[in-house]
């Protein structure tokens, strides 16, 4: 059949010159064919976005919690949209009582719960004040405090931020008042989500803080009550501080307009759904069914190995069966029916039961974050029951900038088209060999549209280096077809130079290996010095005690991972999918140290996004590594350590 035309291109590609790189052709949605589409009049900021909702839906219910009782999740409570915005009122005519003006940045320390959305609400509406010519350059800021930013992230952004006041979650008082937080003493006022302590408050008045519970904050804006003061579109909306891989947080600025512009986007984009019953997501999640499914690569992967893992304890008989209907119905899909039409006697029979397993009610299942396996992918697609996509986005795209489309097989292992509101191009990596003029066009992928941050505050010299010409080159890798279909393949900034000058992509090889069964993570490590690579192995714990059961090994997951028996099974597969791959000479790994103890964020290892801290890694394992690269030279009886 023929593909669905989803992008048009607008700009040819055209060759470097003059020391400026080659780039390839500009793609934009199809949506936005003509141009991009206009904003909604009603809704060009966040604050519009909000308050037309209220205003439109008063009785709806926007806000749902659990309370714990005695440990345990009791009904969810909730709040409607009158009721919380009646509440964001009286929280900003609280901060306008506490001296909040233009400019003032509001910090928000805490994990998700309807009193960080109100406060957030409030900073969106309280940022224009009466007078006109002070909307031009200030306004009320917020700042998110994310406590997953790694240690002594959150002060150094109450300090880079100046921060004035901060609502904080119960939970997090403990660690803002009680440590040693240098910055801490610039804050004026502080509101806890719920109560205060009388030790709390005793901490609090020794530094000549004022500290707030949330029902005591209420009270003082709803006795000194103040209209709302809408922003302006292009208004500073947040600073959403983002983690790097290495070096402090990267403070994010958005602007109104950004964020509504992207919602606008979001909400053309859902009509490609030709299946309306994606329309009842609303009324279902109102009734508290779990009808969205988002999550990184790696969930999906843990899904996929549990599916897996019952099909295995399953009659023989059984197992071929439903190995009949998966490919019965996946050519029914690759044949252009939707995942609804394409089979449901085998839905009836079969992967009814995998949606079981996913709740019972999941109908849109979203992968970010990474590019997700193509064969889990397509698992997904098949037995699921439900659309399945991918997207790519960053904090500074607003989102996502390119994402999948629904029932569109030829997709698959693809982050889709570009974003309503986004314009995609790949730019000359010549360090790399990465070509967007060649075939298949590959480079680095740079961004333009209406969703892009407006810098990094108070960094222009990294704005500088990252917005040039006004594309955001995002640092990603990429692959774009003739149709402007775009995947992920690597990392512009985790490359290295072995000592025979041959450059190693050590996120892509990190990708490949990464698909052996007995690989939970792996961290490939090379630099200037080496000629050749090693890497630190998670296992995947199930598969490791399965190969230890099969080859004679007792004990814990702990004792098998000590065992040099398994470091040369290890060795050996990855030997034998690096040939499978046709990975080169020196891609290939060579020692291995084994820590059954998986990267994390705890650790300092992982962003909060999964991705590899990798000066971290380095400073975690450097005494294994230095330990092995000996090993490997004494092994080689040459000095290259």
């Amino acid at each position: 059949r023929m593909r669905k035309v989803y992008t048009v291109q607008v700009e040819s590609g055209r060759a470097g010159k003059d020391g400026r790189p080659s780039v390839g052709p500009v793609y934009r949605s199809a949506l936005a064919k003509d141009g991009f589409p206009p904003p909604d009049p009603r809704m060009s900021t966040s604050w519009d976005i909000f308050s037309v909702a209220a205003e439109k839906y008063p009785n709806n219910r926007m806000l749902g919690w659990r309370e714990f009782v005695k440990g345990k999740p009791g009904c969810y409570i909730w709040k409607t949209y009158k009721e919380v915005y009646e509440e964001v009122v009286q929280v900003g005519s609280a901060l306008r009582q506490m001296g909040a003006a233009p400019g003032s940045r509001i910090g928000i320390y805490g994990a998700n719960c309807p009193q960080w959305i109100e406060a957030m609400e409030k900073c969106f509406e309280i940022s224009k004040l009466s007078h006109p010519q002070a909307c031009n350059g200030y306004s009320l800021i917020c700042v998110p405090l994310y406590d997953t930013l790694g240690s002594g992230a959150v002060d150094y952004i109450l300090d880079q931020a100046e921060i004035d006041i901060a609502f904080v979650q119960d939970k997090k008082m403990k660690e803002l008042l009680f440590s040693d937080c240098a910055s801490l003493r610039r804050l004026k006022v502080i509101v806890s989500f719920t109560s205060t302590t009388m030790e709390q408050e005793e901490a609090a008045s020794k530094i000549g803080l004022q500290i707030y519970s949330w029902n005591d904050f209420l009270r003082i804006g709803k006795e000194n009550l103040c209209e709302p003061l809408p922003p302006r579109p292009l208004d500073i909306c947040t600073i959403m501080y983002t983690s790097g891989t290495s070096g402090n947080p990267k403070g994010v600025i958005l602007t109104h307009e950004s964020n509504a512009m992207y919602v606008r986007g979001v909400d053309l984009y859902m009509d490609l759904f030709d299946d309306k019953d994606i329309n009842a997501l609303r009324d279902d999640l109102m009734e508290l069914k779990p009808t969205l499914f988002a999550g990184v690569p790696r969930v999906f992967e843990r899904v996929h190995e549990g599916i897996l893992k019952a099909l295995s304890e399953l009659w023989p008989h059984r197992r071929m069966i439903f190995n009949a209907l998966y490919k019965h119905k996946l050519s029914w899909m690759r044949s252009g029916y939707s995942h609804k039409t394409a089979s449901p006697l085998a839905d009836f029979l079969a992967f009814s039961k995998i949606k079981a397993r996913l709740g019972g009610r999941v109908r849109l299942i979203i992968s970010g974050g990474a590019p997700l396996n193509t064969e889990i992918e397509e698992f997904l697609r098949v037995t699921s029951c439900a659309y399945v996509t991918q997207g790519y986005g960053l904090t500074e795209t607003c989102g996502l900038s390119s994402n999948g489309v629904p029932d569109e097989m030829s997709l698959i292992g693809t982050v889709g088209v570009a974003s309503t509101y986004t314009e995609l191009r790949l730019e000359e990596v010549p360090e790399m060999g990465y070509d967007p003029l060649s075939v298949p066009s590959r480079g680095e992928i740079c961004v333009r549209g209406k969703t892009l941050f407006s810098g990094y505050y108070k960094n222009p010299e990294l704005t500088k280096e990252v917005m040039i010409d006004g594309w955001f080159h995002t640092g990603d890798i990429g692959e774009i077809s003739p149709e402007g279909v775009l995947k992920i393949i690597d990392r512009k900034k985790n490359i290295f130079k072995l000592s025979h000058g041959e450059y190693v992509a050590a996120e892509y090889l990190e990708k490949v290996y990464g698909y052996l069964p007995i690989i939970e993570d792996i961290w490939v490590y090379g630099d200037s010095y080496r000629s050749m690579l090693v890497a630190v192995v998670a296992p995947h714990e199930d598969n490791t005690m399965k190969w230890a059961e099969s080859n004679g090994h007792k004990g814990s997951f702990y004792d098998i991972c000590a065992l040099e028996e398994l470091k040369i099974y290890i060795l050996q597969e990855l030997k034998a999918l690096a040939e499978k791959n046709k990975l080169r000479g020196f891609e290939c790994i060579k020692g291995v140290v084994v820590d059954p103890v998986p990267f994390n964020v705890e650790r300092d290892l992982m962003t909060p996004t999964m991705k590899k801290k990798r000066s971290q890694m380095f400073k975690h394992y450097q005494s294994e590594i230095e330990k092995l690269y000996k090993n490997l030279a004494e092994r080689r009886g040459d000095n290259n350590k």
